[in-house]
């Protein structure tokens, strides 16, 4: 599966467990909702400081976020 894809649908599965909205994310993020928005469908990259501060909201590793990895763990 494409980078940006499995990336956007780990985001969403997180976000959603967490029962927040992509306004919230946005919010988190200090993007517009409709930018957040194209993250989560694949349709845009994120910059590293971006895929750390996801990391550390979430607790998990970025390997994970990325698709790299099926272990959430952040100290694997």
């Amino acid at each position: 599966m494409e980078l940006l894809k499995m990336m956007g649908e780990r985001l969403k599965t997180l976000r959603e467990e967490e029962h927040l909205t992509q306004k919230d994310m946005a919010e988190l993020l200090n993007c517009t909702p409709s930018h957040y928005q194209k993250i989560e469908y694949g349709k845009v990259n994120i910059s590293v400081s971006m895929l750390a501060l996801l990391s550390d909201h979430f607790h998990v590793s970025t390997d994970y976020i990325l698709g790299r990895a099926e272990n959430q763990d952040i100290n694997r």
